[in-house]
């Protein structure tokens, strides 16, 4: 943006450039007629004398009246309309909005539902697994504790991740942390063991082998599969018998 200074400038140039173009005609002047001085006189051309003359005056808008609108009517009363080809019909009436989002969500919780991938809120009490070894309960202990650890309503103290480990390492890192959450006095814990679905030919080896495991360890009162978002199949929730 151009600031006052160079207006300035710009001004004091285009004086400048006037007063030289003057003595230039006026020496034009002497020369072609140097018998008749008296008759040279300065030169009468319109010139603004004014930097802000440079600039065309503001008008205010003003409508066009009758005549500007003829006028404007009479220059283009040759002028053609352009064929409309293909426009769009607007007036046609829109199709009714398809909820596409909620017909698959739809269609994936019927194929969830019969492949039994996921127990429905009924299966969680006792005696509906799909499965075997989906629930554990040692014998003398109140189903209500079970039933307890289904609902998670035991607080989770710790937990421990199996993947990548062999069965050996498995069951060598499982012993570990059993002895670590028993001295430490936990009563529920989690074990992620994985779903099993990069193993050979997708069986849940690791999964069948630490549910076993559990089952041999005193301490242990019941685990169960936790709900899906906490891991489902891939994980189980263990309760421990507390210190005496």
């Amino acid at each position: 943006m151009a600031s006052s200074n160079d207006f300035t400038e710009l001004a004091s140039l285009l004086k400048l450039e006037r007063k030289q173009a003057r003595k230039a005609r006026r020496a034009a002047a002497v020369a072609s007629a140097p018998s008749v001085a008296t008759s040279v006189q300065p030169s009468t051309a319109s010139e603004p004398e004014r930097f802000a003359d440079l600039f065309r005056p503001w008008r205010e808008y003003r409508a066009p009246d009758v005549g500007d609108i003829a006028l404007f009517r009479d220059a283009v009363k040759d002028a053609a309309p352009i064929a409309k080809h293909g426009a769009a019909n607007i007036k046609r009436a829109k199709p009714k909005p398809i909820a596409a989002q909620r017909h698959a969500d739809e269609l994936a919780a019927l194929t969830t539902s019969q492949l039994a991938m996921n127990p429905s809120p009924m299966s969680w009490d006792i005696g509906a697994d799909i499965e075997d070894e989906q629930s554990y309960l040692r014998g003398g202990v109140s189903p209500d504790l079970l039933r307890k650890l289904r609902r998670g309503q035991w607080t989770i103290n710790a937990e421990i991740d199996l993947h990548n480990h062999t069965q050996d390492e498995a069951h060598e890192a499982l012993m570990n942390f059993m002895r670590i959450a028993r001295v430490a006095g936990h009563r529920c814990v989690r074990i992620i063991h994985g779903k099993g679905l990069s193993s050979h030919q997708k069986i849940p080896v690791l999964r069948n082998k630490v549910r076993r495991w559990l089952q041999q360890k005193d301490e242990v009162l019941a685990y169960c599969e936790p709900r899906p978002n906490g891991g489902g199949s891939g994980a189980v929730l263990v309760l421990l018998s507390g210190l005496r």
